[in-house]
């Protein structure tokens, strides 16, 4: 693809099938299935006011508008597919727990493209959009419906109290305590489609070099924090992450 930078590689790390991996995903391994992203001109941010649709302020002000916007963004995910770096992903986790390597899959992401790429176990630390929690009695669950201030509870039948099981600005993300595990015991840290923008995700690449942890970064562009990554591959994610897993399983059969 034209006008998009060579894929640069600064330091060659030898990782195979048998290693522990922790992948990271943002907005960009998603803008390849169409996806919009939030940063980027064009994207939702530029689009909505985050404040009114993406904090508990704003929820608390007009949950019917809020309850618009994550409906909307819900009933998209029916216009998007997983792309092959969802399906790649989906492999190497196959092929690592084949090999007795295991691939702990973090995202940004509340898309399910992860799930319908075919990856079993993904840890959405910004929520999932195909779930709904509720305010009353904390019950979380699947849906993938419409919700307003008329949507009954399931489970203790109060009104108005289902919200998206979404992170927003000012809330704790999800799953934390897992993702250190994770990073504390990887072989490699990848990253992939990520601004570099974003806390406490961003600090990962940090968190794992204090522990003298490989970090590779696959993205469009560099990153922001790019300048911590010893391995850069750039280019969509929808063609340099089947690259990466070829580059894997050629490494494993030697």
């Amino acid at each position: 693809m034209r006008g998009l930078p060579r894929p640069v590689i600064l330091i060659r790390c030898r990782m195979n099938l048998s290693s522990n991996i922790v992948v990271l995903t943002g907005a960009g391994i998603s803008a390849d299935s169409g996806v919009p992203t939030f940063r980027d001109s064009g994207g939702i941010w530029a689009k909505y006011d985050y404040r009114e649709v993406a904090t508990p302020e704003g929820y608390a002000a007009n949950p019917a508008l809020v309850h618009e916007f994550y409906n909307l963004r819900r009933a998209g995910l029916k216009e998007v597919k997983p792309n092959p770096a969802h399906k790649a992903l989906a492999q190497l986790e196959e092929a690592m727990a084949e090999a007795g390597g295991s691939l702990t899959l973090v995202t940004q992401n509340v898309d399910d493209l992860h799930e319908r790429g075919g990856s079993k176990s993904v840890l959405h630390m910004h929520g999932e959009l195909t779930k709904v929690c509720c305010t009353a009695c904390g019950d979380v669950r699947a849906w993938l419906h419409d919700l307003s201030l008329k949507t009954e509870c399931p489970v203790c039948r109060a009104l108005g109290t289902l919200r998206p099981h979404i992170v927003w600005f000012g809330e704790m993300p999800m799953l934390m305590d897992e993702i250190a595990e994770a990073i504390a015991v990887a072989d490699q840290f990848v990253s992939i489609g990520t601004s570099g923008s974003v806390y406490p995700a961003a600090g990962f690449v940090s968190e794992a070099r204090s522990l003298g942890i490989p970090c590779m970064e696959i993205n469009l562009k560099p990153s922001e924090n790019a300048y911590l990554f010893d391995t850069a591959f750039y280019g969509p994610a929808a063609e340099q992450v089947p690259l990466w897993l070829d580059r894997l399983r050629s490494s494993g059969s030697r």
